[in-house]
């Protein structure tokens, strides 16, 4: 840019020069150095835009320690990823296993960078796994692919670290196949906690063991043994496994928190043994061991306790230890299987039972619609709608077996038919008649229905569909 700068300040006073005295040395050497600023900028565009057509990604893998590791102790892989011009968002890092050792993945936080490879600078970010060998052998990292999205780049790329291995050892003073606890530093301490004060049969005192390692992981802490005593009864609760940090996200160390209660079932004197934690100093190379002291109580009598339950005790009275269930439940448990079962075993019965009413009820239905009181109940309906119709009528007539011959259903209905569908017709006169005839209509051809029914066979039988 200084020198962009230097030929512009060099073309100025000689373009002043052209435009007021227009000499021809001016005009060639404004020419000149138009030409190579142009070439310069053109130079620089062409530069900036093979930089940004080529972002550089690197990846790099070290271990901590490179060497003597051990079983139970803590190897740290670091995976530096690098580029020369920046991230756009945070990369994407591979998972990583290995059989017989805990792996504890990158928890998002990273140290930051700057590094010069082959005379260019490079910046980035550092994740760090922690690694925790279980058994003594040779480990194989392989290569990890990263992929990110750097600054000038159109798109994802990715690279790949060389692969790694390491050792670990077992350290010395353990047995074979023992996972060791390996440490720069180890805390162990206690804190009691009792419901009163002096404890009596019935009170409860609380012993936790807080076991704190430098440079362990927290899954890796043995479990310390909270044994059973004699005379008390022991509820232990849940574990509290939680990591050291330093605040900013890089791990110190590991914590478990072990808590149980003891209750004193019976009046006596009691001593909760002392704990020890064997573990190996991964600074001075040696073994050590933490130790939290035995502690001692005394429980008095107390009269007015009754235990609000004991299984030991209930299991006695059940009778030697075998649980015994109440007969009341056991009948209702009884009946209620046979429920079930006789309900299982008659369920093809009851299916093949609703069926056949089902059946029934529909030729119910079927026979209902095609009789003749069916047919006499649409008659007044039809009588009375506008325009009237006579169908349920000769309906009617033909399931009373009476056939079409309407005369010889009365005189009567004669003389309302010629007042329909006679020359002189009176059909709303007719209609009401007819309507107001209807119980006596029925009552004459109920009485000719008694009468003997002729053997011949009528004429011109008129199928009943007809009238539908």
């Amino acid at each position: 840019m200084n020198l962009v700068g230097a030929f512009a300040s060099r073309l100025a006073p000689i373009g002043w020069r052209w435009v007021l005295c227009g000499s021809e040395p001016a005009r060639e050497e404004a020419r000149a150095l138009t030409t190579t600023l142009g070439a310069l900028l053109l130079g620089t565009l062409l530069s900036f835009d093979a930089l940004a057509a080529s972002p550089q990604l690197k990846v790099k893998a070290h271990l901590n320690p490179s060497e003597g590791a051990m079983v139970g102790g803590l190897v740290e892989l670091q995976l530096d990823v690098l580029t020369d011009t920046w991230f756009t968002q945070a990369a994407t890092l591979p998972d990583l296993s290995l059989d017989g050792a805990l792996v504890m993945p990158p928890n998002g936080q990273a140290q930051h960078l700057n590094q010069t490879i082959d005379g260019q600078s490079f910046n980035g970010l550092r994740y760090r796994y922690l690694i925790t060998p279980n058994v003594a052998r040779r480990f194989d990292i392989p290569t990890l692919t990263v992929r990110a999205t750097p600054g000038l780049a159109t798109a994802e790329i990715s690279a790949q670290s060389m692969p790694l291995s390491f050792t670990a050892a077992q350290p010395p003073g353990f047995n074979p196949g023992e996972t060791p606890l390996v440490a720069n530093a180890l805390r162990f301490t206690q804190t009691v906690s009792q419901s009163a004060t002096p404890l009596k049969v019935g009170d409860s005192i609380t012993r936790q063991l807080t076991l704190q390692a430098d440079g362990a992981l927290a899954m890796a802490l043995p479990i310390p043994a909270l044994a059973d005593v004699a005379g008390l009864s022991r509820y232990a609760k849940t574990p509290q496994v939680t990591t050291l940090d330093d605040g900013r996200g890089v791990v110190l160390g590991g914590q478990r928190i072990d808590s149980a209660t003891y209750r004193a079932d019976t009046a006596g004197t009691y001593t909760l043994p002392a704990i020890d934690v064997k573990w190996w100093d991964a600074n001075t190379r040696q073994i050590r061991t933490a130790q939290v002291p035995p502690l001692s109580f005394e429980a008095a009598a107390n009269s007015a306790y009754k235990p609000v339950f004991s299984i030991a005790e209930d299991l006695k009275q059940l009778g030697q230890n075998r649980l015994q269930f109440s007969r009341h439940w056991l009948l209702w448990l009884a009946l209620l299987v046979g429920f079930a079962v006789v309900a299982y075993l008659l369920r093809p019965a009851v299916i093949r039972a609703r069926q056949r009413w089902r059946l029934r009820r529909q030729a119910k239905q079927l026979a209902w619609r095609q009789s003749a009181a069916f047919a006499w109940q649409q008659i007044d309906p039809q009588l009375r709608a506008r325009p009237a119709q006579l169908t349920a009528l000769y309906l009617w007539l033909r399931r009373s077996r009476l056939g079409l011959k309407l005369t010889g259903a009365g005189p009567r209905l004669q003389g309302l038919l010629r007042g329909l569908y006679g020359r002189q017709s009176t059909v709303d006169q007719s209609l009401a008649q007819l309507h107001q005839s209807l119980s006596t209509l029925q009552s004459q051809v109920a009485q000719q229905q008694v009468k003997t029914a002729s053997a011949l066979r009528p004429l011109n039988p008129v199928h009943e569909k007809d009238f539908k």
